[in-house]
């Protein structure tokens, strides 16, 4: 994994409360994951009168420049990956994991043998001493996290590794395959995408007719990239994940359609996807729309838009972009088809 930066615990914490008492505006959102121990380090900042706290290797979201409003949602990968459900980041000082395991110890809740065995790893020299009590301050106890949201899933229980020590100018253990890095930052920070809705404007508005080209386009104010960012402070790592639009796919709803183009496919044309509608076009193709050839009699046909969003990011000691899988976003909207009406005479 690429090396971390090496910061002092002080310029640690003073990394966290500058990113926590930003405006509110900035979004950013601690999530310390984890099993919810309450013994975690604590990081207290005033923010509008109210305090935050979180474990001193949370992973900070900032989701300013992320897709907004009503209908925006989270992208679906279009393969079967999916951003990992737990990792390892730093999470206890020497004092804060005795104030973390020794209440588990005196209860007996975990069986004697169990006991015994931590006592002999964590205070008896094999292989740490008294909580690295001697080392406080020179680094942090690692532990696992589970990454929001994925609670409950089989993923969440491959950090099963002990709680381990790592101190500041060092790596983890090489193989501990789940400790955070770059990468992983931009992983979690594509489950926090989220992009605008991809209901389509249309020309006609409202009903359709049967055989009258339908004009189909995005509205390019909403339609641009978004971007989240994920951050350890206290390792001094980030990586910012890009969401970018590149094609919208059209399903009419009905076989008895013919879309454009014939593909169905609309790919992005100088940062907007279709051509809005004016007068003075009804003579010609639509770059992006459908044809209905039946009507929808007294129902309406259900047509999905589905984006294509392009995810690639960058991070602290990564050259250039880096690609993620694709992600897609649909919706359904109701179209009105009816029959052209003539008058015999």
């Amino acid at each position: 994994m690429p090396a971390v930066a090496r910061i002092s615990v002080g310029a640690a914490f003073m990394a966290v409360l500058t990113v926590l008492a930003s405006s509110p505006t900035a979004h950013a959102d601690v999530v310390p994951g984890g099993g919810g121990t309450g013994s975690e380090t604590q990081v207290d900042g005033d923010q509008g009168g109210g305090t935050i706290s979180a474990s001193a290797g949370a992973v900070v979201f900032d989701r300013s420049k992320n897709g907004s409003g009503p209908k925006a949602g989270p992208v679906t990968s279009a393969t079967t990956w999916t951003p990992p459900a737990c990792y390892y980041a730093p999470k206890y000082t020497p004092e804060q994991l005795q104030k973390y395991l020794e209440p588990i110890w005196e209860a007996g809740s975990t069986g004697h043998e169990w006991d015994l065995s931590q006592r002999k790893r964590y205070v008896e020299g094999e292989p740490y001493e008294d909580f690295n009590k001697e080392k406080s301050g020179e680094g942090y106890w690692w532990d696992s996290y589970v990454t929001p949201g994925r609670i409950g899933d089989p993923g969440a229980l491959d950090c099963d590794e002990p709680i381990f020590w790592v101190d500041n100018n060092d790596d983890p253990p090489a193989d501990v395959p789940q400790a955070i890095t770059p990468e992983m930052l931009a992983q979690l920070a594509y489950a926090e995408i989220r992009v605008p809705s991809t209901e389509v404007d249309l020309a006609p508005d409202g009903a359709t007719k049967v055989n009258l080209p339908t004009w189909m386009w995005l509205d390019g104010a909403d339609f641009k990239p978004v971007s989240v960012t994920a951050s350890v402070p206290l390792l001094n790592i980030a990586a910012t994940t890009t969401a970018e639009p590149v094609s919208v796919r059209i399903e009419p709803g009905t076989p008895d359609a013919e879309t454009y183009p014939a593909s169905g496919v609309c790919e992005i044309t100088n940062g907007r996807i279709g051509e809005p509608y004016a007068k003075g076009k009804a003579n010609r193709t639509p770059p992006c729309g459908v044809k209905y050839l039946r009507s929808s009699g007294d129902d309406a046909y259900k047509l999905q838009a589905t984006v294509t969003w392009k995810i690639h990011w960058t991070g602290t000691g990564v050259a250039g972009d880096q690609l993620l899988p694709d992600g897609t976003f649909g919706g359904e909207q109701d179209v009105v088809v009816q029959e052209i009406q003539s008058v015999n005479r």
